[in-house]
């Protein structure tokens, strides 16, 4: 095998053609703008794919929101799945737990082409159309979302606000708070026309019960 021969096919492998005048190789410029060509093909692509994703919204199967928040990550999937704190109460106290804002519903940003493919994730029940066509959510209305709940987590009790009783003897009973304390709080109760000295664990806000 001649040295030209040998010198064609490791330019071959790298992608760069070469040319021959008698037995001196010559890089021909054009195949370089084809290399970097491609890599700005390859650019535009990737950028029309992210143009081309929105926000869409599933609705689940009952209190399947965060498996099927977790799944749809776990194939890479941009999701969201709106919390907010809510109390829980037993006998004795009362635990604050994370719950869905919208329940069975849940935000996933994709092209639409992928959006039909996430039916087919364990708990999710359908796509939410609107006039025919799946239903897009602005950003801007997804970040009047973020911003209502990072509100609502910053707010603390208030003199002078509405609180209800959430566990014990006195459960769904509910008054204004005018006084607050490290451990309790004074809670005027109208109905009875009395004052009741309440520990802060066992009340919740009346606007941020669910």
């Amino acid at each position: 095998m001649c040295i030209c021969h040998k010198i064609v096919n490791f330019s071959f492998l790298f992608g760069i053609g070469t040319f021959f005048q008698g037995r001196k190789p010559v890089i021909l410029n054009r195949s370089v703008t084809f290399v970097a060509g491609k890599k700005e093909k390859q650019k535009a692509m990737q950028q029309t794919e992210v143009d081309n994703q929105k926000w869409y919204v599933l609705y689940t199967a009952p209190r399947a929101e965060k498996q099927v928040e977790s799944r749809i990550q776990g194939m890479g999937v941009i999701c969201w799945l709106p919390l907010h704190k809510s109390p829980r109460a037993w006998s004795d106290r009362v635990k604050i737990v994370d719950i869905p804002l919208f329940p069975s519903y849940i935000f996933v940003k994709c092209a639409e082409t992928d959006l039909y493919k996430l039916l087919r994730i364990p708990g999710v029940s359908r796509i939410v159309y609107y006039n025919g066509k799946p239903a897009i959510v602005r950003e801007k209305e997804l970040d009047s979302i973020r911003t209502f709940l990072e509100e609502a987590a910053n707010h603390p009790l208030m003199e002078g606000e509405e609180a209800e009783i959430v566990c014990g003897v006195m459960k769904h009973v509910s008054g204004k708070i005018r006084r607050i304390r490290k451990k309790y709080l004074l809670l005027y109760l109208a109905q009875l026309g009395a004052h009741v000295c309440v520990s802060l664990e066992k009340v919740y806000p009346v606007n941020r019960i669910r």
